[in-house]
């Protein structure tokens, strides 16, 4: 059976690969990051390729397959506007510091060990280069862009070589002839009067060094033109350690420049919509692969619409999906059409969510559960967020996957199967989302909610805002507007330092911790309660702001709070008194039923 592979391994020469590059035959996708490698870096490049040490494999992409990128040239590189006909996918660094210290002719535009911008000649000095007992890095020499070394602030010139002349003088070889030294070895031997212990001085450098220049071959993997994108991505990754991950956004924004008309730039389009999804503050972690996931859902699912109608089998036809080689497959066409709808379905998210009280990023159960939640109410559009029917049904859907923690692994599954059974629910109630069937809360799970980092944590601190908690101190409810200004947040009922000055056989240290007892309040509530015991700062409450015993009593039950367990400082009956209400209210928000043991056949 003949072997089927997507590359070919070889050794190509440097001289082959910079010429290449000089001429455009090889050029970068326009997705790799600019060349930043600095001075000690180069010069100790230089000398390993002056000893034939390896530095690494180069990895080549054949141009002119179905990975379609905007491509430029190496920095230095001044081709004449040719069509490349290999992609450098890794090993930009080390040739684009190889191609302008060896090929370009041009001081090297680089950075000293401070990060400051200079500009830089490279040299090799003759005799420290034969010498065995010097570093061959020690005998790379970095010289500034007009040719002088200067001492005591720039007043004195300590090396000069501005001049080929000098050169010859210092023994000092530029780097910048290393491929057609004939030239200037023939000078120096004038310089030098054809002196015998010169000419073997240069025999011998041209034989053990600059030769080696000359000889050095890389290993080059080659990936054929028929590689898959998916792959370009993946192998990318793996071998781009040393510089920038390349996600599919970036792919993206590359093949989609090489093809558009006119042109169109994917990360200006995005960095516009960014900016306005941010506006909203519960928004704010939508990435750009959210957005481009949302996009290819849309897409997907469109276009399995479209194939059922033309009366095609079920079981032939697309599916809808979101995975990476899916993504990577989107037409710059399909972002187009969907790129706008689609921003205003995050916008309705928004909206929804400021509904159910969910104001900010830091209290958003699942930033991923956005991107199904989005793409519905892009297809379903206002109707979604104004029919009570529609919006309850969605709200449903929600609350199971935050409580029943479905959206923290395996995420691109769960977005393809809720898209299409979410619009089938929003018609008909029968039509169950299986994100709401599959969904359960363990009631022993409120015990081991102690972190704000959790999902179900999150989402029953949210619960309580819905369900219209008031604070404690000014009796308000949280809206958009004073969440904000009174820094609402999530705070103990029964203070950590109360908790503390008990024995752990009455209040547990997980069971102070836990999301029951916890509620949210401002943070100049938090402030009055102090370490206090919830008699004592009740009492003052009353006292000090004239809170009636009736206020209070509805306050604490918005909280879902036993008033009367609060007032008596009994940890054990609030506890259990509680975890029963917020499993109801739980229950009913995702039509389940969940039934809490005995605090005290707990313990």
């Amino acid at each position: 059976m003949a072997s089927i592979s997507t590359f070919d391994s070889t050794k190509t020469d440097l001289l082959e690969l910079l010429a290449d590059a000089r001429l455009g035959e090889a050029q970068l996708p326009d997705f790799q990051r600019g060349w930043v490698w600095d001075d000690d870096h180069i010069r100790d490049l230089i000398a390993s390729v002056s000893r034939s040490f390896p530095i690494g494999t180069v990895m080549l992409l054949e141009s002119g397959g179905d990975v379609a990128f905007r491509t430029r040239p190496l920095e230095g590189a001044t081709p004449d506007g040719r069509e490349p006909e290999v992609l450098i996918l890794d090993g930009q660094q080390r040739l684009t510091s190889l191609f302008q210290s060896l090929v370009a002719g041009d001081p090297v535009r680089t950075r000293d060990a401070k990060g400051n911008a200079i500009e830089r000649w490279y040299y090799l000095d003759i005799r420290r280069s034969l010498s065995n007992v010097v570093d061959r890095e020690d005998a790379v020499i970095s010289i500034p862009a007009d040719r002088r070394v200067r001492t005591n602030f720039g007043r004195d010139v300590q090396l000069d070589l501005s001049t080929s002349e000098r050169e010859y003088g210092e023994l000092m070889f530029p780097l910048r002839a290393i491929f057609d030294h004939y030239e200037w070895a023939s000078g120096f031997r004038t310089h030098h009067g054809y002196d015998a212990e010169m000419s073997r001085l240069w025999d011998d450098f041209e034989r053990d060094v600059v030769q080696r220049f000359r000889s050095y071959q890389l290993p080059v993997i080659r990936l054929h033109r028929q590689t898959p994108k998916e792959a370009v991505c993946l192998v990318f990754e793996k071998v781009n350690t040393g510089g920038v991950s390349l996600s599919v956004f970036e792919l993206l924004t590359a093949s989609f420049a090489a093809v558009a008309e006119p042109d169109f730039e994917l990360r200006a389009d995005w960095e516009a919509r960014e900016r306005r999804l941010h506006e909203q503050r519960v928004l704010r972690d939508v990435a750009n692969t959210d957005f481009l996931q949302a996009v290819t859902l849309l897409a997907t699912l469109r276009a399995r619409r479209e194939y059922l109608l033309a009366g095609a089998p079920e079981e032939r036809a697309p599916v809808v999906t979101c995975k990476r080689r899916d993504v990577l497959r989107l037409s710059l066409d399909q972002y187009l059409d969907w790129a706008e709808p689609l921003t205003v379905g995050f916008e309705r998210a928004a909206r929804f969510l400021h509904r159910e009280r969910i104001f900010e990023t830091k209290f958003l159960p699942y930033s991923t559960q956005l991107v199904p939640l989005a793409v519905v109410l892009t297809l379903l559009g206002d109707s979604a967020i104004d029919s009570p029917r529609i919006r309850e049904r969605i709200a449903r859907w929600y609350w199971c996957g935050v409580f029943g923690e479905l959206y923290g692994s395996a995420t691109e599954t769960r977005f393809a199967r809720d898209v299409p059974d979410l619009l089938a629910f929003a018609e008909d109630a029968a039509a169950v989302p299986r994100t709401i069937t599959d969904a359960n809360l363990a009631p022993e799970r409120l015990h081991t909610l102690r972190s704000r980092r959790s999902a179900a944590y999150k989402g029953i601190y949210v619960l309580l805002l819905r369900e219209g908690a008031r604070d404690f101190r000014t009796g308000e409810t949280s809206n958009d507007q004073n969440y904000f200004e009174e820094a609402v947040d999530i705070h103990h009922v029964f203070p950590r330092k109360w908790c503390a000055e008990r024995t752990p056989e009455a209040v547990p240290p997980s069971f102070c911790d836990s999301i029951v007892n916890k509620t949210p309040l401002t943070a100049r509530t938090n402030r009055m309660i102090g370490g206090r015991a919830p008699s004592d700062y009740l009492t003052a409450l009353r006292e000090r702001d004239g809170v009636s015993a009736a206020t209070e009593e509805s306050t604490l039950l918005s909280h879902l709070i036993d008033p009367e367990t609060l007032r008596s400082n009994d940890f054990e009956s609030f506890f259990e008194a509680r975890q029963a209400a917020l499993l109801n209210r739980i229950g009913e928000v995702m039509g389940k039923s969940l039934v809490a043991e005995p605090v005290a056949a707990e313990r």
